[in-house]
């Protein structure tokens, strides 16, 4: 068994697109023998599974004024927050599926060393998730890809619930679309206040890793360190596929095009499907604050004529008022005429 350095330059990654891309590297392209173990804390952002629906579970304008990342799996699972009060832990199998869907044989390291801290912790019953008096503190997913697989979760330390809260505020109008996968809303709980005074993440990080591991000291655990040719893989497939607001904003259940463009205040994604020469579905994905109705011009969008009279027409009830109408009806147009954003 190994610990994979999530560094890089010497410098831990807090990158939740890069991190969530690493265990996929790992799984799909690198295949080191045995069980390896990520252990890694990310930077505000939003976890959503691959066949979920973003406009259902998030709301975007609090994620892009908080600059809260948006990340799409590649797996399964609900829609969660991470951020520095987070820990997230990764098991990285190859040539061993035979603990698939096996979600308490990988939580059972984790829920000890918690444990040994004198927390009453347990996993749920018919469920994934890990719990302290009741409440969520883990959530765990699990992908395979032939014989390798990598099933993993989140340790919440000191998380902040209110911005947690805040950002995974449903849509009840896309919900109702019923488009994708939803997610399961549970109560979570921070360990912070039930841990020993003073023990810091660190600590934490440092206790869970000594028991995963079963040593003394984690200077004993062997390493793993991401090289050069590592992180040129990781970095073509970001900049191909899963850095790109197609792959994280775009690919939702229900829209089949994607597409994104400079305005004069800042930049506007569309996700959309289209049908006989009408729009059947349309969101706009602003990474500004708008000031107007943006949802009217939706509304007025989807069943109207797709031309360049029609989008015009449902761009003028937005009264929108920091945005150029011609240059968001333009890019609308342009996009219709763009094959490069169909999303398979």
């Amino acid at each position: 068994m190994y610990l994979v350095d999530i560094k890089r330059n010497g410098k831990p990654v807090y990158d939740a697109r890069v991190n969530q891309s690493i265990d996929n590297y790992l799984v799909n392209d690198l295949k080191l023998p045995g069980r390896g173990f990520m252990l890694y804390i990310n930077r505000p952002s939003v976890i959503i599974g691959k066949n979920q629906n973003v406009w259902a579970e998030v709301d975007t304008d609090y994620l892009h004024e908080n600059d809260i990342e948006l990340v799409r799996r590649t797996s399964g699972g609900g829609a969660v927050y991470h951020d520095l009060g987070n820990l997230v832990f990764e098991n990285i199998l190859v040539d061993d599926t035979s603990h698939f869907n096996d979600y308490a044989y990988f939580a059972e390291p984790v829920l000890k060393a918690l444990q040994k801290l004198g927390l009453d912790v347990s996993m749920k019953e018919n469920s994934s998730d890990l719990i302290l008096d009741g409440k969520k503190f883990s959530g765990m997913t699990m992908f395979k890809n032939g014989n390798n697989l990598a099933a993993g979760g989140t340790v919440m330390y000191d998380l902040n619930v209110e911005a947690a809260k805040h950002v995974l505020t449903e849509d009840p109008a896309e919900k109702d679309k019923k488009l994708g996968v939803a997610s399961k809303r549970s109560h979570i709980v921070n360990l912070k206040d039930f841990l020993p005074n003073e023990m810091t993440i660190e600590d934490l990080r440092e206790a869970i890793l000594k028991e995963v591991f079963n040593v003394e000291s984690v200077d004993e655990i062997e390493t793993y360190e991401l090289n050069s040719q590592d992180w040129d893989i990781i970095d073509k497939r970001l900049a191909d596929e899963y850095g790109t607001d197609e792959w994280n904003f775009g690919r939702n259940p229900g829209y089949d095009r994607y597409f994104d463009s400079d305005l004069a205040n800042g930049k506007m994604g569309i996700n959309f499907s289209i049908d006989t020469g009408v729009f059947t579905r349309f969101k706009f994905n602003p990474f500004f604050k708008v000031e107007g109705d943006l949802k009217a011009v939706e509304a007025a969008l989807v069943g109207g004529a797709a031309d360049g009279e029609g989008i015009k027409t449902a761009v003028s009830v937005g009264h929108l008022q920091n945005i150029d109408e011609k240059q968001l009806a333009d890019f609308i147009l342009r996009s219709l005429q763009d094959n490069q954003g169909l999303i398979s």
